[in-house]
């Protein structure tokens, strides 16, 4: 459920943000005469260059020690739901019009990384007009306090079925990489964590700026729903929202500046066991449904 930054833009980010915030969604099925959210309020709020971190959540790369025993693989977080089964649907649009569609499917397999910690494997997969472009093994799991930990990812790329990288792949405790923070148990506005670090090849961050945003997407509408700001170290000239809606997790992923991509929420179902398991088990580049 992690929506790639690298896929949603590469623009150029700025220090503030004003929310009265236009989020207007594009696709749909006809069922919402409305395809535009607004803000409840309007608030001057900043980027996580200057908001303060959060408490205990790791920064930069910041070392940090995992206890294997604290953790469940998968999560219960309202905002970022990992049940086994849970299958979610996107529409990715770049800034030129081109769409993709991505499929996260939550696999019923699970699997033990370097730190030892036991993860469960989200599998995200990505074609465009029915034609693989990107296949994703990520790995996620939930500390005793609630927080979702981002534990790294095995991923491939295509290109006219054939594999042309695999560039990303990372796994916490391998090389230097480190764990981050995907979702905080809970979420306050001003509080900023990393989410990931594998030096000079995935440095990600992210922040909350809002808990009380309102949207509606191809899938529908959603209140209460938390808004993040998603950063690069080691491209300080991206920046990304994110909005995340309670019991049903990410809804809505916009590159902000300088005419970025969006993702959005089209449908969400439970698969099959074997489908589930499949998505778990079947290698990078083959289909699982």
């Amino acid at each position: 459920m992690k929506a790639s930054t690298s896929r949603i833009q590469r623009t150029a980010a700025c220090a503030t943000v004003v929310l009265a915030l236009p989020l207007t969604a594009c696709g749909g099925d006809g069922n919402n005469d409305s395809r535009e959210s607004t803000s409840r309020r309007t608030a001057a709020v900043s980027t996580p260059a200057s908001t303060p971190s959060g408490r205990g959540l790791p920064q930069g790369d910041d070392p940090i020690d995992l206890d294997p025993a604290d953790f469940t693989a998968g999560s219960n977080n309202r905002y970022f739901p990992l049940e086994p089964r849970r299958q979610w649907i996107y529409q990715e649009t770049d800034e030129t019009g081109t769409k993709v569609r991505v499929v996260v499917t939550v696999t019923t397999e699970t699997r033990e990384i370097a730190n030892g910690v036991e993860a469960r494997v989200v599998r995200d997969t990505v074609t465009e007009d029915g034609q693989l472009i990107e296949d994703t093994r990520d790995w996620y799991a939930q500390d005793g306090e609630g927080n979702v930990w981002y534990l790294g990812e095995e991923t491939a790329e295509f290109e006219n079925g054939e594999l042309t990288t695999r560039e990303g792949s990372f796994e916490a405790g391998v090389d230097g990489a480190l764990p981050g923070i995907i979702m905080p148990a809970e979420p306050e506005v001003g509080i900023s964590y990393r989410q990931e670090y594998y030096k000079d090849e995935a440095e990600d961050n992210g922040a909350v700026l809002a808990v009380d945003q309102q949207v509606d997407v191809a899938q529908g509408h959603f209140d209460d729903v938390l808004l993040t700001a998603d950063t690069i170290t080691t491209e300080p000239d991206v920046l990304e929202y994110k909005l995340y809606a309670p019991e049903v997790g990410l809804v809505l992923a916009m590159g902000i500046s300088g005419g970025g991509g969006r993702e959005e929420l089209v449908a969400t179902k439970r698969v099959g066991a074997g489908t589930a398991r499949a998505a778990g088990t079947t290698a990078l580049g083959t289909p699982y449904q």
